[in-house]
């Protein structure tokens, strides 16, 4: 499996930095992200590298989409959000800050702005408690 050097998230697929992990198989990881935009905000990443949508495989894209609708179903059931964004960002121009491919699930609630990122970091004790009840709901669900 392709990983490249410097690339955090292949650093978080190989145990190598630290995650609030979710759900994982062969293909994708999902994890917390850590400057969640809002609480609930999840990633999805695929396990082997492709900088983006244009360097990914096929079969890994459509990987990662069949995961996004079991952790979107545990995030529904778990965090009763209003509704559910689903970003996947490609190249700088569109906002995209980490170069391996990956797609974010972010719960919303009425009233909420409309962010796509923010560099604050999540409390780490309510990152580790979703993601504990997200896998516990996927856990149950396989």
């Amino acid at each position: 499996m392709h990983r490249q050097d410097g690339c955090i998230f292949c650093r978080i697929v190989s145990g190598d930095a630290p995650s609030h992990r979710v759900y994982e198989n062969d293909l994708v990881l999902v994890f917390m992200d850590i400057f969640p935009v809002t609480d609930g905000h999840t990633l999805l990443i695929t396990k082997e590298h492709f900088g983006d949508i244009f360097e990914a495989s096929e079969a890994a894209i459509a990987a990662v989409a069949s995961v996004s609708v079991r952790v979107a179903a545990a995030i529904r059931r778990e965090l009763e959000p209003d509704g559910l964004g689903v970003f996947q960002l490609n190249g700088a121009a569109a906002g995209q800050t980490v170069f391996h491919y990956h797609m974010h699930l972010m719960p919303r609630n009425v009233g909420g702005t409309l962010a796509l990122s923010t560099r604050v970091a999540g409390e780490p004790e309510r990152l580790q408690e979703i993601s504990q009840r997200l896998s516990a709901v996927l856990a149950g669900d396989a």
